[in-house]
Formats: C-alpha cells, sequence, structure tokens
C-alpha cells in the first residue's frame, strides 16, 4: 500500500511541479557552476549506497571546504540561486526520481553520508536499515530549521550537529518505525507541504510521545519548537 502511495505522490509531484524543476534546471545551467544536479552517494535501506539526486545548490568541492557535511546559516560556499533553492525546498525535488526507482519512500528517515550514518548508535541503525530512507519524516519536520539552530549553537556547528542533533534524529527515527501507520505517512505528507508554505509553522505538537531532547539541543531550538515541548 505504501509502495503504491509513494508511486502515485512521486507521479503527481513530477506532474505537479515539473514546471519549477524545469525552471531550476535553465537557471543551474545559466548560473554558478552551470551544473544542474548534485548526485551524492547516501545510506539507503539494509545500509547500502543509493545514489541521491538534488539540484546543486553549493560549489561542487563544497565537502572538502570548511564545513565539510554541515551546512550552516549564510554559509558561503552555497550559491546565490542555491539559497532560494534550500529555502523553497525546491532543491530535494529531484528525489521523486529516487521514490519512483525504489530508492526511497515519501515517508522515512532522511538519507545520510556513510560519515554521519556511523554516528547513529548500532540500535539506531538498525531501525533505520529496516525502514528504508524518506523524503520527509518526522526527524526532517523537527529539523527543517537545522541552519538556524546550528548558528545558535554557540559552538563548533559541525561538532553540535555530529554529537547533539544526529543523535536526536537517531530517537525519532525510531519513533516512527514504533508508530509507523498509513494515517502517519499522510500526516507527515500533509504536515511537510504545509510547513513550506509556512515556515514558522509548529508541526511537532501533532507527534504525541516524542523522545525527549537532550537539554543541550532544547537551549538552541526555536521558540515554536521550545514551547511545544514544554507544554
Amino acid at each position: 500500500m505504501i509502495r503504491a502511495l509513494d508511486v502515485f505522490f512521486a507521479i503527481l509531484g513530477l506532474l505537479v511541479l515539473g514546471i519549477f524543476m524545469l525552471g531550476a534546471t535553465v537557471i543551474n545551467l545559466c548560473t554558478g557552476e552551470h551544473k544542474v544536479l548534485f548526485i551524492q552517494n547516501r545510506v539507503g535501506k539494509g545500509g547500502k549506497d543509493i545514489k541521491l539526486y538534488k539540484f546543486a545548490t553549493m560549489l561542487e568541492n563544497s565537502p572538502n571546504l570548511p564545513g565539510g557535511l554541515v551546512t550552516a546559516v549564510n554559509d558561503p560556499r552555497v550559491l546565490p540561486f542555491g539559497r532560494f533553492l534550500r529555502r523553497t525546498k525546491v532543491n530535494e525535488l529531484p528525489q521523486l526520481l529516487n521514490i519512483l526507482k525504489g530508492d526511497m519512500s515519501f515517508v522515512g528517515p532522511r538519507p545520510q553520508t556513510r560519515p554521519h550514518y556511523s554516528l547513529y548508535t548500532p540500535e539506531q541503525r538498525y531501525v533505520i536499515d529496516s525502514l528504508g530512507p524518506g523524503l520527509t519524516g518526522v526527524g526532517s519536520l523537527f529539523f527543517r530549521n537545522e541552519e538556524e539552530i546550528l548558528a545558535n549553537c554557540g559552538r563548533d556547528a559541525e561538532r553540535f550537529h555530529d554529537e547533539v542533533i544526529t543523535p536526536y534524529k537517531g530517537d525519532l527515527e525510531v519513533w516512527y518505525a514504533q508508530h509507523k501507520s498509513l494515517k502517519l505517512y499522510l500526516l507527515v505528507i500533509y504536515l511537510t507541504a504545509a510547513s513550506i508554505i509556512n515556515r514558522k509553522l509548529v508541526t511537532i505538537k501533532y507527534f504525541k510521545g516524542l523522545p525527549a531532547p537532550p537539554p543541550e539541543l532544547v537551549s538552541v531550538l526555536t521558540p515554536g519548537q521550545r514551547a511545544v515541548l514544554e507544554n
């Protein structure tokens, strides 16, 4: 059932949003480094690598420049048009092709690079491997303003990402696996679309019983996220 919905929503997305993808393709060809797609190995279902598609938004050599695999607010490696693509999430639309290929679902843990995947605990990796990656998910919704959180962390952003954010993301993905249902799948898709329209929309209130975040993370959460956790 979920696979059938994945294919349906992916085809629908390509039909409805294809004009944005075409526009992004043309503008990327004419600006920046003239690259349309960014293709990167990510960890997929069963711990196997998949080729993840995104519209190019950063300098091609970004992983080898200061900042590494973590992107912060006003990151100088992000191209001018790339900022718009990242803010609107249009850069993620090529992953509709990943979904059609069967590499991903619409909802699930975000596929990580191998170094970031290795930061999950063995227990978290076991669950994440069984789920397979998604275009969006509970972790994606909670950390949709991740760049702002990293900007507020008051310390080395890469270390904060690896030692604080990633472990909690793993906890959220395990929670999703434990509560996975068709209703939750549809809710995540709806809330993802709503949060793109209104970036300040608080969505995590719809998920009851989420694991408590570490205090170090709570101290740098956006006001909306913190208010929901405290209620």
